[in-house]
């Protein structure tokens, strides 16, 4: 029989001290009779009383498929009971994904349906009416953690900062092993250039998430970025090292960053005075296409690559300040008056 690395993460929420022990005597009852103790958490390890929860903080072990299966469909059947929260199981063999499952309520309680359809407004953009939703559903239920992260997303994007600030937190008092609300409340943070304060909820980010998890990278690239804010070269190099070396496939969110990843990769290895490895950073990051795409981005990404060639003594510096200066950037037409 193949044994595989098993990883288990997530916290379900059951809103009532008689629904909690209803769905632990579930529990126990499959576990013993229908599964016949085939499962790898136990009540003892997993069941909150204080909070009237599930929840695995991380588990990782090895187990064969039908163990891991068999935890993964109790977990669901827990899952019909909740009324808010989110649980994620992986299967891997060799670092790869084998199988994986996310799991969420679904019933027809109001706080969970208006999460639901107010989640699905987040992402089609329609802020507003997302955020009367999300409203019901804290209203309705209110520890709903995932709740008051989305709508700390809403706010962000409608740049009522203080009212994100405090969603976010909210949703980390509640839930405290949620990496979305960590990268949400630090990119708050970055906008207020409290970068040192980003960095502490980043490194949080990725201290609960794994590397299957598309936010552990975008975690780690904020990260990068604020390290560089800050002037602090040699930590940004080396998130961004990790980052830029990782192989993310076309639906990965993480895809679509590559192009600036590349570039701020190429600006702190600059900043560390490693001039040849920033211009090939910086040739990475001019030779991506599709996304950021912005005249302003590229033209600094010419600018900041011809200084690189300058400093490591190559002869095309000039060509990227034209093009720089062609793109708008006065610190290359200014560098370019300085050769004249």
């Amino acid at each position: 029989m193949s044994t595989f690395k098993v990883i288990f993460s997530g916290r379900l929420e059951f809103g009532s001290e008689r629904s909690f022990h209803q769905v632990v005597k579930f529990y126990q009852h499959r576990f013993e009779n229908y599964y016949r103790k085939d499962v790898l958490l136990k009540v003892e390890e997993i069941f909150e009383e204080e909070t009237q929860s599930l929840n695995v903080t991380r588990f990782i072990g090895e187990s064969g498929e039908k163990t891991w299966r068999n935890t993964v469909k109790l977990i669901e059947y827990m899952a019909e009971f909740a009324i808010a929260g989110d649980f994620q199981a992986w299967m891997t063999s060799g670092g790869q994904i084998v199988q994986e499952r996310f799991i969420e309520p679904a019933s027809e309680k109001a706080a969970t349906q208006a999460f639901l359809k107010g989640r699905a407004l987040v992402d089609k953009g329609e802020e507003a009416k997302a955020k009367v939703l999300l409203d019901q559903a804290i209203e309705k239920f209110a520890r709903h953690a995932q709740a008051y992260e989305r709508r700390g997303k809403v706010n962000f994007r409608l740049k009522n900062f203080k009212d994100a600030l405090y969603d976010f937190t909210k949703s980390i008092n509640i839930h405290p092993d949620n990496p979305d609300a960590y990268v949400g409340r630090a990119a708050v943070k970055m906008v207020l250039g409290d970068y040192k304060a980003a960095i502490e909820d980043l490194e949080m980010a990725v201290k609960s998430s794994i590397p299957h998890q598309p936010i552990f990278w975008q975690a780690r690239r904020m990260k990068g970025e604020c390290h560089i804010l800050l002037e602090e070269f040699p930590a940004a190099i080396k998130e961004l090292k990790l980052v830029t070396t990782r192989a993310f496939k076309e639906n990965d969110p993480n895809y679509y960053w590559l192009k600036a990843a590349f570039s701020n990769y190429g600006k702190a290895l600059l900043g560390s005075g490693q001039y040849a490895e920033s211009v090939k950073a910086f040739n990475m990051a001019l030779s991506i296409s599709g996304e950021q795409q912005r005249a302003t981005f590229v033209a600094e990404s010419f600018l900041l690559r011809g200084i690189a060639r300058q400093k490591a003594g190559e002869g095309d510096f000039a060509n990227d300040w034209k093009e720089a200066a062609g793109m708008g950037s006065e610190r290359a037409a200014s560098l370019l008056q300085t050769l004249a």
